[in-house]
């Protein structure tokens, strides 16, 4: 069994930039802006032979419990009580300050062993907040540069002294199933293949939540997990960090990525924002399933409407969640207007899921997550080449190709090269002279004699081998 080591301290110390180091990636945002981090991030992490889980947590400031600083500590204080050890980051350059004192007090009342980190200890006049900060009596500090990677060895040694060898050195057999590679997306499938392999209904799942902000995405996942796991209140933009919240769903692993909220482009100034909004389209590339939490109070603006459209392009399978259902007065009536709308609207995605909850009573999350599992179903549909070809006969027959520039286009056959989303090779004459119009006749009639519906689907058109080309011509 592995363990778990919580890096906190005050804003602006350095502990993003440790907890990448640790993790290996640039996982979590990091910025010269105090404060970044605002909730607990766990990931895998190793340092030389160690291998363990690491909590990046909100800058500890002392502030009134109902405050964003006040619900940011709470996080970090709930990411000490899981911690089996605890790294207490301080900025050596800087010296102390009133709220190292002050957090220092919580840590030890923890009663969870510590390892006081110097951070930036390279800087120039280090060495005097190194001295002061023996007064937090957390023992001796350890120097280090999380940015450039100094005093990782002695950061290793402290830890093996903190916990004890056997503690932090697990069986081997353990460890390799700890840290299992995860299956890639979007293998191909045999094209031949008449049979094709039944959908795994035990299979782990990726689900990114997205949506403007302040459309309740931290809420709607708090209220999925059944805890206060992200930071939420009613200030917009709360969240910045793209967070990865582990849970299980009637038995099934889920993975679950809380991002940002992003705004539309023109609005985005400032470089903190960006960033945000970059590690939010990298959550939506990771996951398999994408929930686009909409307010229900003021559902399908434009931005709505463009994150919709990103989804479909990454190929992702999106749901729609209605959120804030508990608002509206006239349910009956708007849930009627919000169906015709989403088919008008969202042409590319025709049949996607659409689900009215309430993230803050808890209602609809059930049908929710039913709907989730249904489109990933779909989204990882594969069908035989026999039935697709038997299909194809008579969508040619009920309305053949047309003619262009006076030759008819010939098909001659289809297949599935891949599923997540489904995506189908056609074979024809001419693959450039085929018009969009066809195209899009193909897919509509694919969702609906395969049930292929609210998932991308992907077609190729491409021209038949021809046997003769490149053979020199023969003279007689």
């Amino acid at each position: 069994m592995t363990f778990k080591i919580a890096i906190v301290g005050r804003p602006n110390v350095g502990k993003s930039t440790l907890f990448n180091r640790l993790v290996g990636k640039k996982i979590a945002l990091v910025d010269d802006t105090p404060g970044v981090t605002r909730d607990r991030r766990v990931h895998d992490a190793r340092l030389y032979d160690l291998r363990f889980e690491v909590i990046d947590t909100a800058g500890f400031e002392e502030a009134a419990a109902a405050s964003l600083e006040g619900r940011m500590r709470a996080q970090t204080e709930l990411a000490i009580s899981e911690a089996d050890l605890v790294l207490f980051m301080m900025d050596a350059k800087a010296g102390l300050t009133p709220n190292d004192r002050a957090f220092a007090d919580v840590v030890r009342r923890s009663g969870k062993p510590v390892v006081l980190v110097a951070n930036k200890a390279e800087a120039r006049g280090a060495e005097s907040g190194m001295f002061e900060s023996f007064e937090l009596g957390l023992g001796e500090p350890i120097p280090i540069s999380s940015e450039h990677g100094q005093g990782m060895p002695d950061l290793r040694e402290a830890i093996i002294a903190a916990l004890g060898e056997e503690r932090v050195f697990p069986d081997e057999d353990e460890e390799e199933t700890a840290f299992a590679l995860e299956p890639l997306v979007g293998e191909d499938v045999d094209p031949d293949a008449e049979e094709v392999p039944a959908y795994d209904p035990t299979k782990p799942m990726r689900i990114a939540v997205i949506g403007r902000p302040n459309a309740g995405k931290s809420t709607l996942i708090n209220a999925l997990v059944g805890e206060e796991r992200l930071l939420t209140g009613p200030e917009a933009g709360i969240t910045r960090d793209s967070i990865s919240v582990e849970w299980e769903w009637r038995g099934r692993g889920i993975k679950l990525f809380d991002t940002a909220g992003m705004r539309r482009k023109a609005r985005v100034q400032e470089k903190l924002e960006r960033l945000s909004v970059a590690d939010g389209l990298r959550a939506i590339r990771f996951a398999e399933v994408v929930i686009i939490v909409l307010d229900a109070t003021i559902p399908f603006e434009k931005q709505d409407l463009q994150l919709a459209d990103l989804i479909v392009r990454e190929g992702r399978a999106p749901v729609i969640a209605f959120n804030k259902w508990d608002l509206i007065d006239n349910p009956q009536v708007l849930l009627a207007e919000l169906r015709e709308k989403t088919e008008r609207l969202l042409p590319q995605a025709r049949g996607i899921r659409a689900v009215t909850v309430s993230a803050e009573t808890g209602r609809g999350l059930d049908k929710l997550m039913d709907a989730v599992l249904k489109t990933h179903e779909i989204w990882n549909r594969r069908i035989s080449t026999g039935r697709l070809n038997r299909w194809l006969e008579g969508v040619i027959a009920h309305h053949p190709p047309p003619a262009v520039a006076g030759r008819r286009l010939k098909i001659k056959y289809i297949t599935q090269v891949k599923a997540r989303p489904p995506g189908f090779v056609i074979s024809c004459s001419r693959p450039d002279a085929v018009p969009q119009s066809y195209i899009r006749y193909l897919v509509n009639g694919l969702r609906e004699s395969f049930e292929i519906p609210g998932v991308p689907i992907r077609i190729m058109l491409r021209a038949p081998d021809n046997p003769y080309a490149g053979k020199a011509k023969s003279r007689g």
